[in-house]
């Protein structure tokens, strides 16, 4: 019953603007914290950034600061990651996740209850 949808992957140049999309439903959004996760072939997945959905407060990882934003519609139970000056190094199969809480952080993956299925983003120089 519980579902999240990644939307929004696709083939990209380096620089050019993409815009992914997590849906959600089955679960109470105002109580969860929506991660951002990636995994490239042959390496571990990794955390890039999360927002929690009580407050909207919002933490990245180093490497995506500046460039990556994200953000929750909570009348859509939507949350969106917005992905500027995507560079190579970010090519990858990205996952949005839940997990119950309120703290401002990202987390491993391991904490997280929920996940989606993922959406590939490839980005080429």
């Amino acid at each position: 019953e519980v579902q999240l949808v990644e939307s929004g992957g696709g083939l990209v140049q380096a620089g050019e603007s993409l815009r992914l999309s997590c849906a959600t439903s089955g679960f109470s959004f105002a109580d969860y914290v929506i991660g951002w996760f990636r995994q490239a072939p042959g390496k571990e997945r990794e955390g890039i950034s999360s927002i929690v959905n009580r407050h909207g407060h919002t933490y990245y990882r180093d490497s995506v600061k500046g460039r990556f934003t994200v953000s929750s519609d909570n009348a859509k139970n939507t949350v969106s990651l917005q992905m500027n000056d995507p560079k190579p190094e970010d090519t990858g199969v990205y996952y949005c996740a839940a997990r119950w809480g309120y703290s401002d952080y990202i987390g491993a993956s391991y904490e997280y209850d929920y996940w989606g299925q993922g959406t590939q983003v490839t980005v080429s120089s």
